[in-house]
């Protein structure tokens, strides 16, 4: 049974087109353990509580600051991360709640029903 597409919640498909990209993806990975997956030097606040300072981000990916920025609006725009201001940084966090209902989302909707 085909699923239409207007019967799918807009956040399921909005956070599916975001992980499309596969260094979003990786992102939103390392963000589960950012004590272990990031360099954190001179962090001014702590990445569990508060979140990756997009300095930090950046630092790991080799990429422009614009690009990790526009990255991390994708994610966040897709309800994946919280961004938080510190002083003038940007820090994100995982929204592990939204990840975990968008999960649940997904299994529900590719559910095939047995005739």
């Amino acid at each position: 049974m085909l699923v239409p597409e207007t019967s799918l919640d807009r956040g399921l498909l909005d956070a599916l087109q975001a992980l499309s990209n596969p260094m979003r993806f990786q992102l939103l990975a390392w963000l589960r353990d950012p004590v272990a997956n990031f360099t954190l030097d001179g962090a001014i606040a702590d990445p569990v509580e508060v979140g990756v300072c997009v300095t930090h981000i950046r630092d790991k990916v080799g990429l422009a600051q614009s690009t990790v920025s526009a990255y991390m609006a994708e994610l966040e725009r897709a309800g994946l991360v919280r961004a938080t201001r510190v002083g003038k940084w940007t820090h994100y966090k995982r929204d592990e709640e939204r990840i975990a209902r968008l999960v649940a989302e997904l299994g529900q909707a590719l559910h095939v029903q047995k005739p």
